[in-house]
């Protein structure tokens, strides 16, 4: 095993959010960074109807359908399959091909390309997902909704954060504490959908 997997295992099963991840019954380390962007940003109410796009393995649909009851409902998107979930509607494909009969009042874009460890290369097309999220969640959201999206500092930035201002009328960084520190993740809360 190359020392840098050996390195990211063995910070991976020290880490204190995937020992918690594990005690508390949720699929990825990743629920906490949506735990902890409601703790703040206060996404979700009780029959609230959510979409979660790039949703495996399960993490942050499992947080929103905790948070919307009673009478909420989560759907969850990703090209990955995922294990049931109570609460939640499952839809395996693209989501840029998946049709949505009625307006959300959160959309989650947890996505990532796959990295190729190119700077430049993983940039674009995490941009490219992203810039697809934002368009459907202008379509998915109803006015007052709320969108939240998986960032990463660098190049592209700047281009997101500029589509984002332009479609909302609110829009907020975040970087949860779950998110390690090293990494260029970031989250954008963006709120209020302008009429385009």
């Amino acid at each position: 095993m190359p020392k840098s997997s050996k390195e990211w295992l063995r910070r991976h099963v020290t880490d204190h959010y995937v020992k918690e991840a594990r005690r508390q019954g949720y699929r990825s380390r990743a629920a906490f960074k949506l735990v902890e962007i409601d703790a703040k940003e206060r996404l979700f109410r009780p029959g609230m109807t959510v979409i979660d796009l790039g949703a495996a393995p399960g993490g942050w649909s499992q947080v929103a359908a905790e948070k919307v009851k009673p009478g909420g409902r989560v759907v969850a998107i990703d090209l990955l399959p995922i294990a049931p979930i109570s609460g939640v509607t499952i839809h395996k494909g693209d989501f840029r091909e998946i049709g949505f009969n009625e307006r959300a009042d959160v959309v989650l874009s947890d996505l990532s390309p796959n990295l190729s460890g190119i700077p430049n290369v993983d940039q674009a097309r995490w941009l490219e997902l992203a810039e697809a999220a934002v368009v459907l969640s202008c379509k998915w959201l109803k006015p007052d909704g709320v969108f939240v999206v998986k960032a990463f500092h660098g190049e592209a930035f700047d281009t997101l954060r500029s589509r984002l201002d332009s479609a909302f009328k609110k829009v907020k960084v975040v970087k949860p504490s779950a998110s390690r520190g090293e990494s260029t993740e970031t989250y954008v809360v963006a709120r209020g959908l302008r009429a385009l």
